[in-house]
């Protein structure tokens, strides 16, 4: 089968892309700031043994982390403002349905980091005279942290490739962006080899820093 390649219409259209590429890194921004954040705070609670604390957390990340993404970001645009009265613009749905999921991962990631900290550094905290959150934001979570980084870093790769989804329900980033090209210039698979493209080179600039940081921690233990 003979296919007639079209990568010029791609660079003609260059701007298109970067437009989309704003709206991609913008919705990046916002979900895993507040993502990590929020799953920070989660990850706490969830560690808490007192059930007012924990189980409304774990409720949260069970509903959250066992639930479609994409089915999350059609449901805030769709049903939520027929339930609330409250009209959500292809942003906010978007921006609630990758940040409440990143939330839950993340919180997930928290919890491990810090139940795999001795219980001696508990100890260690309560005898020099530290109250629990003490202990916790001064101890603990900086261990913690360290060993939980390269798992936070998968998560953060995620919620960018994520932002893709936005495009279900029109949000302008680059995958939508490709979309309308295709259509227009009947180029799909040049049009989607692009974004493969632009994602891998923000990427990959990003996790080797990642990779740097990691070993400049790991000489910092040593």
């Amino acid at each position: 089968m003979e296919y007639n390649w079209d990568f010029a219409t791609i660079f003609l259209n260059w701007r298109v892309y970067w437009f989309g590429l704003q709206g991609t890194l913008l919705m990046f921004a916002v979900t895993v700031t507040l993502g990590m954040f929020g799953g920070l705070i989660i990850g706490v609670l969830r560690y808490l043994k007192h059930p007012l604390a924990a189980w409304p957390a774990r409720t949260f990340v069970e509903i959250f982390r066992n639930t479609p993404v994409l089915v999350q970001i059609i449901w805030f645009y769709y049903a939520f403002p027929i339930l609330t009265g409250i009209e959500t613009s292809p942003f906010l749905a978007a921006a609630l349905g990758i940040t409440l999921n990143t939330m839950a991962f993340s919180a997930e990631i928290y919890r491990a980091g810090i139940q795999s900290i001795d219980k001696g550094q508990w100890e260690a905290g309560k005898a020099i005279g530290m109250n629990f959150r003490q202990t916790l934001w001064r101890i603990i979570m900086p261990v913690a942290l360290k060993r939980v980084l390269p798992a936070l870093t998968n998560r953060g790769i995620e919620v960018f490739k994520m932002s893709t989804l936005a495009s279900v329900v029109a949000y302008v980033e680059t995958l939508n962006q490709a979309k309308l090209i295709a259509d227009l210039n009947y180029n799909p698979i040049e049009s989607y080899t692009a974004v493969a493209l632009i994602f891998f080179v923000v990427l990959f600039p990003i996790v080797q820093a990642t990779y740097a940081l990691e070993r400049v921690l790991k000489r910092g233990d040593e």
